[in-house]
């Protein structure tokens, strides 16, 4: 991952290979979640030196921010490729889908307005596997379900 930094031509540095580090282990996790994983790897970080890591980090190239609508921003590092994302309406559980067209843009806008339209995000919405299993929870264990399966596949 340093040399990966370096090609970008940024410095390596330990938060940056945590952060991205985390982003490649545990895709669609948000900045909190980020944190949550870097924070014992490194003892203390601010939330805030999370989040301009990964303004850096995708600025580079080297991560993806995704933002689902009504959502917390998410990041992952499979980048340079062409794929979207399915959301899950209760939980937020984000997975990656391939483009079915396997190019970009996939999709041809109607009236480009002068663009020059390079790429075409698409989510799908739904309800993921497990929370589509019948059971009594509170808002309580929503959030527990919520944490344990954000960018499971």
């Amino acid at each position: 991952m340093a040399a990966r930094l370096r090609a970008c031509g940024l410095r390596v540095t330990a938060p940056r290979l945590a952060v991205l580090a985390v982003a490649s282990e545990r895709p669609h996790l948000d900045a909190d979640g980020i944190a949550e994983i870097v924070r014992p790897r490194l003892g203390a970080i601010s939330t805030q030196a999370i989040y301009d890591n990964l303004h850096v980090l995708v600025g580079a190239g080297l991560l993806r921010r995704i933002e689902p609508a009504g959502g917390a921003a998410r990041y992952e590092a499979r980048v340079g490729d062409n794929h979207h994302h399915i959301v899950c309406r209760t939980c937020g559980a984000t997975c990656d889908v391939d483009c079915a067209v396997g190019f970009a843009p996939c999709l041809e806008a109607s009236d480009t307005h002068g663009f020059a339209v390079d790429e075409a995000e698409v989510t799908f919405w739904g309800t993921c596997p497990r929370c589509q299993e019948p059971s009594d929870h509170t808002s309580n264990e929503t959030n527990e379900r919520t944490r344990d399966h954000q960018g499971a596949p």
